[in-house]
This record gives C-alpha cells, sequence and structure tokens, in this order.
C-alpha cells in the first residue's frame, strides 16, 4: 500500500493554487526575514517554531493590510447600503492557511518556506483555533464573512471577543474534563485593537421621564474596545472586516469605594466589568438565563449599533463629522442580520436610540427599525429559545423594558383588532409570557422586529411558518422566507482538500472556486474509468494521512483500508450519537457470534463536545469510550471493528477528518435538526451519507437522487404521528432482539465492569423518557447499514456515487446562501468586479 504523500513530493505537485512566480517567492523570503529578525527577542538568537509561525503570519499580513484600507475606502466612496451580520459567536478556526488561500499566496509561501528549510503545515499547526463558537451557528457565521467578502459585499461582522472561547476537551478514563482554551496566551496576529473606537456601554440605573424626553440615568458604564480581523474574498481584493468588542473598565469604575479608602478592592473591582468579554457560554442548542449572558448579549448590541449609527453619520469620504442627521434613509444604507435571538435586543436599542437620543417620532422610528432588522432562526427545539425573566431586565435595562411593553401593547392591539375576542390568540402571541415567572419571548420580539423572518433549510423554514410561529405567519406570511444554509468551499475544499480539487480542477478549471455550482459538469465523468480511480486515489491518500495523525496523537493505529464511519457534532440526545453507538454494539455481537464469516471492516469515528452541566451528553461519551474499550481490545474482533472517540473535535480537525471520510453520520430525529451544515462538507469531500429527512439532507437528496444517499427512518409527519400514538421503547425493546441485547448489555455493566451501574441513567433515558425515539428508528438504521456494507464492497460503484454526490453538492455553497439573503432580504446585488490591487491606481 502506498505511503502517503510527503510534504515536499506534493509541494512539487501542479496545483489549483496556481505556480508561485519567482518574484513572490523571493519577496515572502525578504519579508519572512525581516518579520523573524524583528520578532525575535533581542537576547535571544534561537528562533522557536513559534517564532517562524508568527513571522509568516506578519508577512501574510503584509499583503493584507493594503488591500484592507484600500476596500474600506472603496466603500467610504461608493457609500454603498452596508451589512451588519451580528452574532455571539464566530467560530473561525485558524487563519493562516485560509488567507494564503484567497489571497493566492499559498505556493509562494510554501515555496519560500521551503527553500528556509521549514514545514509549512507545521507552521500552520501551530496557529491555536479561533474558538468563540460552540458549533453550527458559530461556524455559519464564519463561513457568511468569507463569503459577503468574496461577493464583494460591504459586509461587517460583529460579535464578542472572548478571552477564552470553547473550552477545550480532554477525555479521561472516559469521561470528558473541561480545559479553559487561553486562546490568546501567545497574542493573535491577526486582529488590530482600535482604541480610538472605543465606546460606552450603559447597565443597571433608572429611568426619567421629563418634558425633554426620556433619560435613562445613574448607569453603570462598560467601555466597549473593538479589535479588529481582516476578512479576505477570494482573489478580488477586497477585505472586509470583523469587528469584535472586549469589555473594559473605565478608569473611574468604583473609585467612590476609593473615597472610603479602599482603592486597592476599587481596581480590583474593575474585573466585574471585564468579566462581560471573558468567556463563551457553552451551550448549544439550550438556553441559560444567567445575567452574565444577557449583559453579553446587550454588550455586543449597544457596542455595535453606535458604530453603525456613527458610519451611518458621517460622510462617504471618511470625515469623522456628521453629515446625516435624517434617519429617513437609513434602511436604504443599513442592513442588520440578527444571527438568532442571541442579539435580539438590537431592537429595542436601536428603537432607544432613535426615540429617546436622535428625537424620532416614535411610529417613524418603529418603522425604520423593522425595514432594518432582519432576523434567522436556527432551532424548534423549546428549550433553546431564549425566554428572559422580567425581573432580570427591570434591573439591568429598565429602559428597554419599558420599550419592550410598549411595543408588545401596539402588536397585540393590532392582533386583538384583527381577531377579535380571541384571547388565547393574544396569549400566543404576546412577546410578555405571563405566569408564575414574566418572562420575555425573545423569538416574538424579533419576529414583531423584522421585516424577514428566515429559517435555515426548507424543512426547517416549513415547521418555522407551521408550528413554532403560526400565529405570526398567518398575520403576515409575506415576512417568512427560506434560506438553506451554505459552506464556504475555499475552506471545506480548496484548503481542506487539495487533492480533490485538484483533480476537479483539472476536469472542469477552477470557475467552481465561486461557483460551486459548476460542479454540475462532473456529471459528465461518472463512468470515466481514470476519474473515478483518481478520486478513489484521492480518498485513500486522505485515509493515509489521518490514520497517520490518529496513530501520532492518539495512539491508535487503525486500518486505513477499513470503512470510515464518522458522525462529528456536538453531543446532544436530538443528534442521537446513541443510535450510532447500538449500531456499533449490534456489529460487534454479530463479529462475536460468528468471527469466521467476513465482514466489512469499520472504524466508527464519533468526535463532538458536551455542554458542561449537560449531564445525559457526559454520559453518552462515557458509553461511546467504554465501548470502544471493550470493542477495540477484544482479539475475536481485530481489525474488523475499532470504535474510536476523537477528542477535542474542533475547526482543525474537522478540516482533517472530514476529506477522509467514507460514510457521514446525519441521523438526527427528522423534525429537530433545524439544517446541518457538516453534511454539506462531507457531500462535497466525497463522503456518502447515512441520514434521516431532517434539515438539508432532505436537499441533498433531491439534489442527487434519493437512492445515491442512505435515506433511513421516520419522516417528519411519521414522528407527529408516533407523538399521537405515545411512543412506547418497551415495544421496540420486546420485538428486536439484537436491540435487546444491546441495551441488556449496557444495563449489565457488560462495557463497565468497574462500574456495573454506570449507565443506568442512559438506559432509563432510552427507555422512559427519550423525546427523540431512537428505539423507534433503530431497525431501519440498522437495515440501512446492512446496505451500505453491500454497496462498500463495490469499490467502483461507490465511488461513482461519491462522484455524484459532489457533482451535486453545488447548491450548499454559502455564496449561493448569501447572494439569496443580499437579493431576498438586505436589497443589494452582489459584485464580480475585483477591486484593483493596492500596487495600481484606485481608478
Amino acid at each position: 500500500m502506498a505511503a502517503p504523500l510527503s510534504d515536499g513530493e506534493r509541494r512539487k505537485q501542479i496545483s489549483v493554487r496556481g505556480i508561485a512566480g519567482l518574484g513572490d517567492v523571493a519577496e515572502v523570503r525578504k519579508s519572512f526575514n525581516r518579520h523573524l529578525h524583528f520578532t525575535l527577542v533581542k537576547d535571544r538568537n534561537v528562533a522557536t517554531p513559534r517564532d517562524y509561525y508568527f513571522a509568516l503570519a506578519h508577512t501574510v499580513r503584509d499583503h493584507l493590510v493594503g488591500r484592507w484600507i484600500r476596500t474600506q475606502q472603496h466603500y467610504y466612496e461608493r457609500d454603498p447600503k452596508r451589512i451588519y451580520y451580528l452574532s455571539l459567536e464566530f467560530y473561525m478556526g485558524r487563519t493562516l492557511q485560509n488567507t494564503m488561500v484567497n489571497l493566492g499566496l499559498q505556493n509562494a509561501c510554501d515555496e519560500a518556506i521551503y527553500q528556509l528549510g521549514l514545514d509549512l503545515e507545521e507552521l500552520e499547526e501551530i496557529e491555536e483555533d479561533a474558538g468563540l463558537g460552540n458549533g453550527g451557528l458559530g461556524r455559519l457565521a464564519a463561513c457568511f464573512l468569507d463569503s459577503m467578502a468574496t461577493l464583494g459585499l460591504a459586509a461587517y461582522g460583529y460579535g464578542i471577543r472572548y478571552e477564552f472561547g470553547i473550552f477545550n476537551q480532554k477525555i479521561v478514563d472516559g469521561w470528558q474534563v473541561e480545559e479553559a482554551d487561553d486562546w490568546l496566551r501567545y497574542g493573535n496576529p491577526w486582529e488590530k485593537a482600535r482604541p480610538e473606537y472605543m465606546l460606552p456601554v450603559h447597565f443597571y440605573g433608572r429611568v426619567e421621564h421629563t418634558p425633554d424626553g426620556v433619560k435613562w440615568i445613574d448607569t453603570q458604564v462598560v467601555l466597549a474596545m473593538p479589535y479588529d480581523t481582516p476578512v479576505p474574498g477570494y482573489k478580488n481584493n477586497t477585505v472586509n472586516t470583523m469587528r469584535l468588542w472586549s469589555a473594559k473598565a473605565p478608569n473611574d469604575f468604583n473609585l467612590q469605594e476609593f473615597n472610603m479608602g479602599d482603592y486597592i478592592e476599587a481596581v480590583l473591582d474593575r474585573n466585574l466589568a471585564e468579566n462581560i468579554s471573558r468567556v463563551l457560554y457553552p451551550n448549544d442548542n439550550f438556553f441559560e438565563g444567567k445575567e452574565l449572558r444577557l449583559k453579553q448579549e446587550y454588550f455586543v448590541v449597544a457596542a455595535t449599533l453606535q458604530d453603525i449609527i456613527r458610519r451611518f453619520k458621517s460622510s462617504k469620504f471618511g470625515c469623522r463629522d456628521p453629515v446625516r442627521t435624517c434617519f429617513e434613509t437609513f434602511p436604504d444604507k443599513v442592513a442588520i442580520q440578527l444571527n438568532d435571538t442571541h442579539p435580539a435586543l438590537s431592537i429595542p436599542e436601536l428603537m432607544r436610540i432613535l426615540v429617546d437620543v436622535e428625537k424620532v417620532d416614535w411610529d417613524k422610528a418603529w418603522e425604520i427599525t423593522k425595514r432594518t432588522c432582519a432576523y434567522t432562526n436556527h432551532t424548534v427545539l423549546p428549550e433553546a429559545l431564549e425566554r428572559w425573566p422580567v425581573s432580570m431586565f427591570e434591573k439591568l435595562l429598565p429602559r428597554h423594558l419599558e420599550i419592550i411593553y410598549a411595543l408588545n401593547q401596539m402588536h397585540l392591539d393590532r392582533v386583538a383588532a384583527l381577531y377579535p375576542g380571541d384571547i388565547d390568540r393574544l396569549r400566543r402571541m404576546s412577546v410578555i409570557e405571563e405566569g408564575d415567572c414574566k418572562r420575555i419571548n425573545m423569538a416574538h420580539l424579533c419576529v414583531i422586529g423584522s421585516h424577514a423572518v428566515n429559517g435555515v433549510a426548507r424543512i426547517h423554514s416549513d415547521i418555522v411558518k407551521n408550528s413554532v410561529f403560526k400565529d405570526f405567519y398567518e398575520l403576515e406570511p409575506e415576512k417568512f422566507q427560506n434560506k438553506t444554509n451554505g459552506i464556504t468551499p475555499r475552506r471545506w475544499l480548496l484548503l481542506c482538500n487539495p487533492g480533490l480539487a485538484d483533480i476537479i480542477a483539472e476536469k472542469i478549471g477552477e470557475g467552481f472556486i465561486t461557483d460551486l455550482s459548476q460542479l454540475k459538469k462532473l456529471l459528465e465523468f461518472i463512468d470515466n474509468e481514470t476519474f473515478i480511480r483518481d478520486v478513489a486515489k484521492v480518498k485513500q491518500e486522505n485515509k493515509l494521512k489521518f490514520a497517520a495523525y490518529l496513530e501520532e496523537h492518539y495512539k491508535v493505529k487503525i486500518n486505513p483500508m477499513s470503512m470510515f464511519d464518522v458522525q462529528v457534532k456536538r453531543i446532544h440526545e436530538y443528534k442521537r450519537q446513541l443510535l450510532n453507538c447500538l449500531h456499533a454494539i449490534t456489529l460487534y455481537n454479530r463479529i462475536r457470534c460468528n468471527p469466521s464469516k467476513s465482514f466489512v471492516p469499520r472504524t466508527i469515528m464519533i468526535g463532538g463536545k458536551a455542554a458542561p452541566g449537560y449531564h445525559m451528553a457526559k454520559m453518552i461519551i462515557k458509553l461511546i469510550t467504554s465501548v470502544g474499550e471493550v470493542i477495540n481490545n477484544d482479539p475475536y474482533v481485530g481489525d474488523k471493528l475499532k470504535v474510536i472517540f476523537l477528542e477535542n473535535y474542533r475547526v482543525s480537525l474537522a478540516e482533517k477528518v472530514i476529506p477522509a471520510a467514507d460514510l457521514s453520520q446525519q441521523i438526527s430525529t427528522a423534525g429537530t435538526e433545524a439544517s446541518g451544515t457538516g453534511n454539506m462538507k462531507f457531500m462535497v469531500n466525497g463522503a456518502l451519507t447515512i441520514g434521516t429527512m431532517d434539515g438539508a439532507n432532505v436537499e441533498m437528496a433531491e439534489e442527487a437522487g434519493e437512492e445515491n444517499l442512505f435515506i433511513f427512518g421516520m419522516r417528519v409527519e411519521d414522528v407527529e404521528a408516533l407523538d399521537r400514538k405515545g411512543y412506547n421503547a418497551r415495544e421496540y425493546y420486546e420485538r428486536l432482539p439484537e436491540l435487546r441485547q444491546a441495551i441488556d448489555q449496557i444495563t449489565s455493566g457488560f462495557f463497565s465492569p468497574r462500574d456495573p451501574g454506570c449507565f443506568k441513567d442512559v438506559v432509563n433515558m432510552l427507555m422512559y423518557h427519550d423525546r427523540f425515539k431512537v428505539f423507534a428508528d433503530y431497525e431501519a438504521y440498522i437495515k440501512c447499514q446492512g446496505q451500505v456494507d453491500q454497496l462498500f464492497m463495490d469499490p467502483r460503484e461507490w465511488t461513482r456515487k461519491v462522484i455524484r454526490n459532489i457533482a451535486c453538492s453545488g447548491k450548499f455553497s454559502s455564496d449561493r446562501t448569501i447572494t439569496e439573503y443580499a437579493r431576498e432580504i438586505w436589497g443589494v446585488e452582489p459584485s464580480a468586479t475585483a477591486i484593483p490591487p493596492p500596487n495600481l491606481p484606485r481608478n
């Protein structure tokens, strides 16, 4: 079996990234040496690998800065409508390689670094992931920034610069242990602090109604310090900005205490203010109603809106003096996209600024606010919906509570006029939920305060219209849209799978990089023997490389000829890692029962983080690791089956495992996964999908043909019917012997001999409290996995299906998604025209 190509050999191969010009190589080397010289501390003459990484990062950043400045000048002169993407999460991953790819510098850097006796890939591995997100929502925001820059939109990402991102996951004795993610420990070469744009954010205080208007007074002030990160488009010289806010205490913070003599205590108390941007809440699809979280949400919104209004008011040539004082044209120049309900406070905050500060008439302000804001819904799970206690609002944001009450009254008056006497409808549609603890329903606030509301896959948008926001849809059907998610082909094909990108480019040219629908041209090559062989060869090389990585980092030896069966995503009951686990146990029992029979060898890999407070998710990880421990050490099983838990799953690990996967597991209960984007990454990288008709799987099956995916299990209507009938897990347990055997083994302690009762909570949940109906889909899933085995034994037919999937994945580019947002929500048109590079005259 051929060994994976060394970097040196790969470097010499012609690549879709283009051959580096010699001039570029010389310039990179010169710049690298200069940065290395100035990076090294005077009293150190030996450079460390990290010094080399920083020198290279600064070299690449030099190529960004001129383009960045020019892009902003370009926007000031054209004064286009600006798009503001507000998100509490931006899961960016690493920046170096992505920047080199988008600037077309990768080969020049590769060659220059090689000539200096260094290895580019080793330097890339030194960079910390910017893990400022939990999963799909934050990663989507990162893909969207890439697409907005590539499409030439004047767009800005706004969020929080968390000092600690998503925790690092360690597996100790099979259990998840969290470690703080100190990603800024060595500094971040990609960000630029902008203290000159620091802004005050107010909390607490009280409201005074005066003849001159409403005043919010006696507040506590926290300063928001912006850090800007450049976001380059693909080879178009556009560099947009992601601006993340960091909380700073003002110098007089709590110094009243100083007057009583406790100066030290007063200075130490600055931490209270600065805690706002300290750490990302590690919950995915779960609402945790903590005051600090509400502070984070208001902090990002208040700072961002001041920035938006400053930019709107200042003249198009970039002077800071206000030239626009009338807000009539605000929605023509500003679009605010709310990524889920986390930035929902944008709605009352924009109202507060317009009415209290800018003295705009209330009704006019409301019209401006609605025309400016749009809301993306990301989940239908009730536990994920944000519902803040009114008492917390009253204390923290008293003026916003008044505004929300007034907006809700207007809204309910309108509903009452249209549906006289329908008290239940008023209760269902109110922004304020009555009860023991009065709460503010943030999703309802978003719907009434936006001109567009969208779901993130067609099936999800239908559920949003027909159930979650049914009453609102009946009231204003024209508001509701679908925008199926996408992924950026730059990071998720070109960067992570250069071998595949190369053979595609050889066949159809490079246009697919910015127009993924061109992959359709590959349909001509489904029966081309050379292409079939090339695709299979690239997959095998990726598998060898990942197997070597696992052996080095996990000390696990896996069979690279086995089927790589991968499920990587946050650990959650609705994503049904337990169904995958039951399949592994079933396969294991079949092998044990008949060891001489031939089996398709499989390596089942499951990875993902569990929210630290989510007991069941942590138990699921423990079960997977325990099952793996038994299976991987059973001599009867040998190479036929391995179960591996991928520790600390993150963007940079996804870039390695996804190109190596044969089978992609997308097995959530129908109607629970809003879209999924991992499913798209696997598809474009040549893995086949086993999945339910949920989220974007539905559209993937539509694009590629259902017969080219492994679709199984209940549809949404089946789940609803089962809910009406009543789901009884015991029926399946009694009827299916293999399922019963697996559950009995878990119960008896077969997988946890040192602690036989370890998994009683898991079994109890599956038998009596399983909202996600794992047993109901078990039989169909096991049968479908049998079909996967059958096809895998016919490598040519498997690869033909892979090619069809790749060819039909074009719809799932975030460029397509953003083009739809631009035209149908923001009212702007993408531009294919590149900005002139910094070394050419501007006009």
